[in-house]
């Protein structure tokens, strides 16, 4: 009798679970911006936010995208002939001459640093074959991560398009998405760098425009700056302390610099990163089938407040053993999964793994020639 394919809950509560734990904290901070968000960058948990969701025009912070494209793009070691368009792009420069030749990955490192309008161009001429099949790729990439509420027209932010904009939300999705490549966390967090110029004796030199990093936040590890006289000022960092990794936006925020450290700030002294699940064999559990038998390939950690910290709800969903599981080599790799729940909605989801006991090779190969044997006498029993 075949066994329906069923789920068994197995329910663990981990500490007291409260009704009313917020997951977007009340952090007490004033910023100068429209609209601020702090977001934890591994976890995604929002810290603080205002009017985070309202759209507004972004500026060069644009060139986030523009840069986690090119990289992905896998051309970083080709050179890239600069087009007349390029360099009359208006606004911040990196002073490309017209038919150069110059390194993709300099480029990049010429648009994060010095915010080069020029440079923006020249890499969605190459990547993308034009401005419009790379804003294209753009809006791709943006409906990929989950930014809903984007729209990217250019490739730099310049006010020359009114269907250009973003939220604070979105470009901080998009910063967590870009800091997990780690040639985009080293180009963002580069203080100087040097580019060989091909018409003078000495090479081009940029130092980042992004002062938290250069000079005023010793935990700023990277982001990206932006001005335009509709957009105002627009700022996207990243810092990180301790096991504490955060992500910060402000868009119109004339004193963004403090508005930054502020947050940052607030949040180093009041978040701590736990460990809510912990990686390998999952303890607890009571079948006899599975016990000591299932683990989690890694551990997941959540950042909270002194008074948060053992609130938390998780749920293990195993499937019921099936008849055919006596033979081992029939039980799947993931047999479930565990789901933790913060303020009772469910923060994350991760495989359960069954470890399986390695067959010997001797072992296999006698079952095999017992089941040729088998299979060439019931033909022959059988006629």
């Amino acid at each position: 009798m075949k066994i329906l394919h069923r789920l068994m809950a197995i329910t663990l509560v981990a500490g007291l679970v409260i009704m009313n734990i917020p997951q977007r904290a009340e952090a007490s901070v004033s910023v100068s911006a429209r609209s601020a968000i702090l977001m934890e960058q591994d976890s995604g948990r929002i810290l603080y936010e205002k009017e985070a969701n309202k759209v507004r025009r972004i500026a060069s912070i644009t060139k986030i995208m523009t840069a986690i494209l090119a990289i992905e793009s896998g051309k970083m070691d080709e050179m890239v002939k600069v087009s007349d368009r390029a360099v009359r792009a208006e606004g911040s420069s990196i002073y490309l001459q017209p038919g150069e030749k110059i390194k993709l990955e300099d480029l990049v490192y010429g648009l994060m640093l010095r915010s080069g309008n020029d440079s923006a161009v020249a890499i969605a001429e190459h990547v993308g074959g034009s401005l419009e099949g790379f804003s294209f790729l753009m809006n791709q990439k943006a409906e990929e991560i989950g930014m809903k509420n984007t729209h990217f027209a250019n490739p730099h932010g310049l006010d020359d398009h009114e269907d250009h904009y973003s939220t604070a939300y979105d470009m901080a999705l998009l910063t967590r998405y870009a800091m997990k490549n780690e040639m985009y966390q080293q180009i963002a967090g580069t203080e100087v760098h040097r580019a060989p110029n091909p018409n003078e004796s000495w090479d081009r030199v940029w130092k980042n425009k992004n002062r938290l990093l250069t000079e005023l936040y010793e935990y700023c590890t990277g982001g990206k700056t932006g001005y335009t006289k509709r957009a105002k000022r627009t700022l996207v960092t990243t810092a990180s302390k301790g096991n504490l990794n955060l992500i910060a936006v402000t868009l119109n925020g004339p004193d963004d610099w403090d508005d930054h450290i502020n947050m940052y700030e607030t949040a180093f002294k009041t978040y701590d990163v736990v460990e809510v699940l912990p990686k390998g064999i999952i303890k607890d559990v009571e079948n006899d089938f599975y016990k000591n038998k299932v683990y989690l390939k890694q551990a997941y950690n959540y950042p909270v407040t002194k008074e948060e910290k053992n609130q938390f709800e998780i749920d293990l969903n195993l499937q019921k053993p099936k008849e055919e599981w006596e033979d081992s080599r029939e039980i799947p790799e993931v047999v479930g999964q565990a789901t933790v729940y913060f303020d009772n909605q469910p923060v994350k989801k991760l495989p359960i793994y069954f470890k399986l006991e390695k067959i010997k090779e001797d072992k296999s190969l006698l079952d095999y020639f017992r089941s040729l044997f088998t299979s060439i006498a019931g033909v022959n029993k059988n006629g």
